[in-house]
């Protein structure tokens, strides 16, 4: 590695990110990841209202890099939004003071993330080079211990190692605190890993996220560690998600600068011509394809499906404005799983209603556009725009604010970006 490549931290708010994100893995270890999330997201960003607050006064490497960008305000006034639709649904459907509590709770570990990371990493000194190394870093111990993750099943090794008594603080399930070595698939009972994650397929969108770190990484050597491990717990999880996203979030960026090119736009019209030829065995092909994808977990695919339409059904008759304020047990139907789950945008609705659904939708949207444009401009665009395709991927098959504490890289990474570009007009 040369000096050129040498990535170290030059204040205290780097110091913090990059600490943590080396230890990741031993936090895991720990059954304390639920916990550092919140805690770092709280921390950072009270450190970035301390140092708005004292202006010049705060020193100079830890100076504010100027005013909060338009977009993380939509974020900020989100999710400020979505606590209130919180509060009116418990309140409409008298789920008590102690529930109220409880939720609110859930909301300052949950929700609250997607806009205290972004307010951070806007605001504060926090270069991009930290985080790619750091999740590099992180790849790095991931391959460390992957021989013995991938041995564990076939050598006798139980599933979970134990499941921390930080599980006391409260959270979604006890998968939040358990150190797992692997789990069986009752599908097909066989082995899958979930490494840092609650689950496997959560963790492919974790290996997605940690590949297009990996891919901005100067060094050669990080960045080939990066791209294996991603590449690793993408594989290994065995989602179809994961493989999806793998694609779209890595080529989809590299590829839109094309947009502005005249020489792509004759090549499409061109490609558009040819499919009065080949269209219809194009389309066969694909709907094969989708059928397919869909049917590598066909108990799975119905499961989510049957838990959409229940939350939809009911949001529509029950709660349109403000929801139901929590999720409520399914029937034996899917398999008991909690309706409002699952999805982050039928959840929404089912949850917290068009108020909460809207609180959601108009931050995304507007950060989809941002880095939309920046990506089709130049390379700067390219791997904020990468983790937001994979954080709208999540949103349709999970539930985005149970897993911010772990995807808090990448929203980190949203505010520095905004922070580039308003710096940049």
């Amino acid at each position: 590695m040369t000096e050129d490549h040498v990535v170290t931290p030059s204040n205290l708010a780097e110091s913090i990110v990059m600490t943590t994100l080396r230890w990741t893995w031993p936090f895991y270890g720990l059954g304390a990841l639920y916990v550092v999330g919140p805690v770092l997201a709280w921390l950072l960003a009270g450190l970035a209202l301390l140092v708005l607050y004292l202006g010049p006064a705060v020193r100079e490497d830890l100076r504010a890099r100027g005013p909060v960008p338009p977009v993380v305000w939509a974020w900020i006034i989100g999710m400020i939004v979505m606590l209130i639709a919180l509060w009116i649904g418990h309140l409409n459907w008298n789920l008590g003071t102690k529930t109220t509590i409880k939720s609110t709770i859930g909301w300052a570990k949950g929700w609250a993330l997607l806009a205290l990371f972004p307010l951070a990493g806007a605001v504060l000194p926090i270069r991009r080079d930290i985080l790619i190394r750091g999740q590099c870093v992180v790849g790095a111990w991931t391959l460390a211990l992957l021989p013995v993750l991938a041995v564990a099943p076939y050598v006798g090794l139980p599933e979970s190692i134990f499941t921390s008594p930080l599980k006391a603080v409260g959270g979604p399930g006890p998968e939040y605190f358990t150190v797992f070595f692997f789990t069986w698939d009752p599908g097909s009972w066989t082995p899958r890993w979930q490494f840092y994650a609650p689950w496997s397929p959560f963790a492919a969108l974790l290996g997605v996220i940690q590949v297009c770190f990996a891919l901005e990484e100067r060094d050669h050597k990080w960045r080939a560690i990066g791209i294996a491990a991603g590449m690793a717990m993408i594989l290994m999880s065995k989602s179809r998600m994961g493989l999806v996203g793998l694609v779209a979030c890595n080529i989809g960026p590299r590829l839109l600068p094309l947009v502005l090119k005249g020489w792509a736009w004759q090549l499409l019209a061109g490609a558009t011509a040819s499919l009065a030829v080949v269209g219809p065995a194009l389309a066969q092909a694909l709907k094969d394809g989708v059928s397919a994808f869909k049917g590598a977990r066909a108990d799975s695919t119905r499961v989510r499906a049957t838990l959409q339409r229940i939350a939809v059904e009911r949001w529509e008759s029950e709660a349109w404005w403000f929801g139901h304020g929590r999720v409520q047990p399914g029937p034996h139907l899917v398999e008991y799983m909690p309706i409002g789950s699952h999805h982050t945008w039928w959840a929404l609705l089912f949850v917290k209603g068009m108020v909460g659904f809207l609180a959601w939708t108009i931050p995304i949207v507007w950060q989809t556009g941002l880095v939309l444009v920046d990506a089709a401009k130049g390379p700067r665009g390219r791997l904020p725009l990468g983790i937001t395709m994979t954080i709208l991927l999540l949103s349709f098959g999970e539930n985005v604010e149970i897993e911010a504490y772990l995807i808090w890289p990448g929203l980190l990474m949203l505010g520095i970006h905004a922070a580039e570009v308003r710096e940049s007009n």
